[in-house]
């Protein structure tokens, strides 16, 4: 529980440290388009190398963005993130080392243009299936197994156009593992043989898209929920940042990373065994080709 707090208090008080000098509004009847995409690929090739190694390729394509728009009293804003990345080596062959699908779309009514009474919704997969490497004949995960959406209502402070913070007393959480062999070992915290499972609880969002020097952007994206069951205080985080740096006209280097607990998963090792909860954080370094917009 300490661990997730720390984790909790770090977040926040990133987007704290830059929101200090925010002085943008957001003008009436605006479209705001903001993100990055791009594909960042690697290869390594040897021949008679005495230290050993073998060929490999690596690439991925990604995408962050948002689109939001005032009317009036109205705000309707939405954000998405697609990810997925593949490397092929001869010992292993090919393999997944990305995969996600991350949609979010609100609509929030405000009397003095920082604070939003708002609805929100989001959705939450993975394109393909994914294994626990090197076994691949067992798949742990594909499309819609598991999917998760948080439906929700709540207030927001967005006081310009690059940040925003939102907090839900009334959050549904809905989980959906919609897969025959997943369903029946009960995974992503179903019930064996069920396909859904609900909870009701708190939930906290902030996001934040700003250009922190010249040719330098990140994206942050963080949210926690608690259920109001007997798990009350243990806290499902997902937090990924994106840090993108324009090289030159054509190249650009990027760093991706996602931090991940949740209350209900459990973690598969590498042989075989089921252990409680853990922390789950990946990091991608890249240089390729994108474009800002």
């Amino acid at each position: 529980m300490k661990r997730i707090l720390l984790i909790m208090a770090s977040a926040l008080s990133i987007l704290a440290v830059f929101a200090q000098d925010n002085k943008d509004k957001l003008e009436d009847g605006k479209w705001y388009l903001k993100g990055v995409t791009g594909i960042n690929a690697s290869q390594t090739t040897v021949s008679n190398w005495s230290a050993g190694g073998e060929n490999a390729l690596a690439g991925t394509a990604y995408l962050n963005g948002s689109l939001t728009r005032k009317s009036g009293n109205w705000l309707w804003s939405n954000a998405l993130a697609l990810e997925y990345g593949l490397t092929n080596t001869k010992t292993l062959g090919t393999q997944k080392t990305s995969d996600k699908i991350d949609f979010t779309t609100q609509l929030g009514y405000s009397t003095d243009n920082k604070w939003y009474y708002t609805i929100m919704g989001d959705f939450k997969s993975q394109f393909y299936k994914g294994y626990n490497y090197p076994d691949k004949s067992r798949y742990i995960s594909k499309f819609f197994a598991p999917a998760y959406s948080n439906i929700s209502l709540g207030i927001e402070y967005r006081p310009g156009t690059w940040y925003s913070i939102y907090m839900s007393p009334i959050a549904g959480k809905l989980t959906f593992v919609e897969d025959d062999y997943l369903s029946s070992i009960g995974a992503f915290g179903v019930d064996p043989g069920d396909r859904f499972k609900a909870e009701l609880g708190a939930y906290v969002k902030a996001r934040m898209e700003r250009k922190i020097m010249e040719n330098v952007n990140l994206i942050s994206t963080v949210d926690f929920f608690t259920a109001y069951n007997s798990s009350f205080g243990n806290v499902d985080v997902n937090w990924d940042l994106l840090l993108s740096m324009k090289i030159n006209k054509f190249l650009s280097a990027s760093i991706n990373t996602t931090l991940k607990y949740d209350d209900d998963v459990k973690i598969i090792q590498q042989d075989g065994t089921t252990r409680g909860p853990r922390v789950q954080f990946k990091e991608m370094i890249g240089v390729g080709v994108a474009y800002n917009f």
